[in-house]
């Protein structure tokens, strides 16, 4: 920090603590080493003013005994002895400052710093945050969890965007946007809903007042809100929503139950067909019907030389639907067919990103112990239990698989002690029960709602914070015990 800054911030807590003292009613009283100084005294209790001093304190405290030096005299407030140095010679004492002067020098130093007054913040605020683009934001948005690893029956990204241009001071957080929630981000004059689950996932025909989801469209439009929603990209990535629920179990080891694939390789198809022809004119009659089929892609020829005889190799990326057609095409000439190879394009894995989590604990921990972590972890008074066939509160969990939200899809077919999410289907529940498989229930969005004050955080430095983010205090599951 430097001498500027240093200054500003001395002249901002005076004036705070001074506007504190005099909310409360109680007088800035002088530091003087010579005078008996009394606590800070009610402002309508007095008529004088207190006195001019060479320097002010904020003193609210109980006053120090008299200087034993002084005469009772002197004590009643008769003229004091001018203060002298070690060599005895008289101090040169400052012009006594009353409360107009004083502000007239706070001005002064002020202007002395090069700062303007509108600096000076309130008690209590942090200095304004700089305001970042809505489409910047976007897409330091998708850096941080990108889109592609979401499923692709999702609907994910920014699904309402008000008319550009459009500055974001405020990042609103929710894991359901409902009428309720939309009422708080308006009230808190958020510029960008940030809502786990996607509040527009079917296709909306028309936007009108008569149905809530259409409500919530026309108020964010009327507000200039934009809304983003990720999903089940946020259940994805390392450190996203399964990763913190995983911390629920304590200390384990995780590996993602469907791993994600690389969305850019390979960029296309999912079949590669490779065969070589003998004569140029042959090949040039293959080729124009290939080149006729639908969804054929990176399709490239080059010489080979196979058994000492030079060759045309031919290769090229296609689609499910489209390999029938080629393999049909060259099934008519029985010397190409037979040096046909069809290879099956997997893109590569990406490491630690998938959905669900297959956690071995560092210590096999008894069932009952499990669900008082879980309750801990996500500040639940309760659970839902089955326990598996043969299963007690005391039998041991070295292995549990999870999924955040409703887990059945992701978890079925799992080997573990335990499945752990926020809703299965009853019959899905039988099946793991009959395995020998606990399950327990937190509710679909009880899995996930707590994983937004981590995410606030790691977006803050993410963002770098250069925006204010804040956490629905009015988000909630729409279930509970009665």
């Amino acid at each position: 920090m430097s001498a500027h800054q240093n200054a500003e911030v001395i002249l901002y807590i005076a004036i705070a603590r001074t506007a504190t003292l005099r909310s409360r009613g109680l007088r800035v009283l002088p530091q003087n080493p010579h005078r008996r100084r009394a606590a800070a005294t009610p402002l309508a209790s007095t008529s004088r003013v207190a006195p001019a001093s060479p320097r002010y304190r904020l003193n609210a405290r109980p006053a120090a005994p008299p200087a034993p030096h002084l005469t009772p005299a002197r004590r009643r407030g008769g003229p004091l002895p001018q203060p002298r140095d070690g060599r005895g010679r008289a101090r040169r004492r400052l012009c006594p400052l009353g409360p107009k002067l004083l502000r007239r020098e706070v001005t002064r130093m002020l202007q002395l710093v090069s700062r303007p007054l509108s600096c000076i913040r309130v008690a209590g605020r942090l200095p304004s945050r700089s305001l970042m683009n809505l489409g910047e934001l976007v897409s330091a948005l998708n850096d941080f969890a990108s889109l592609s690893l979401a499923e692709s029956w999702d609907n994910v990204g920014l699904l309402v965007e008000p008319s550009p241009p459009h500055t974001v001071k405020t990042l609103f957080l929710t894991n359901d946007l409902t009428e309720e929630v939309m009422e708080e981000a308006v009230q808190k004059k958020a510029d960008l809903i940030l809502s786990y689950h996607p509040p527009i996932f079917t296709p909306l025909k028309r936007v009108t007042w008569k149905t809530w989801k259409e409500r919530l469209v026309v108020r964010a439009l009327e507000h200039r809100i934009g809304i983003y929603s990720p999903h089940t990209a946020y259940d994805a990535v390392p450190h996203g929503v399964n990763n913190w629920l995983t911390k629920g179990l304590g200390a384990c080891n995780s590996i993602p139950l469907h791993p994600s694939t690389s969305p850019s390789y390979p960029t296309e198809g999912t079949h590669r067909v490779e065969f070589c022809a003998d004569t140029a004119e042959h090949l040039e009659t293959v080729l124009s019907k290939i080149k006729d089929v639908q969804e054929i892609f990176c399709l490239t020829t080059f010489p080979v030389r196979v058994e000492g005889k030079e060759q045309t190799r031919v290769s090229l990326n296609c689609s499910q639907k489209a390999l029938l057609e080629v393999v049909a095409l060259l099934s008519q000439n029985s010397l190409l067919h037979h040096k046909t190879e069809i290879l099956i394009l997997q893109k590569p894995l990406l490491p630690h990103t998938g959905m669900g989590r297959l956690c071995t604990l560092s210590k096999p921990a008894s069932l009952s112990d499990i669900i008082k972590r879980i309750k801990s972890h996500l500040k639940l008074p309760h659970i839902r239990l089955a326990l598996g066939t043969g299963k007690t509160l005391d039998s041991p969990v070295k292995k549990a698989a999870l999924c955040a939200g409703s887990g059945s899809s992701v978890l079925k077919g799992t080997e573990a002690d335990l499945y752990l999410t926020g809703e299965m289907s009853h019959h899905d529940i039988l099946d793991a029960v009959a395995n020998g498989i606990s399950v327990i229930l937190c509710e679909h969005s009880n899995t996930e709602r707590g994983f937004l004050s981590e995410l606030g955080d790691m977006l803050t430095i993410h963002l770098q914070n250069k925006i204010n983010i804040i956490v629905s205090e009015k988000d909630r599951d729409p279930l509970q015990v009665a």
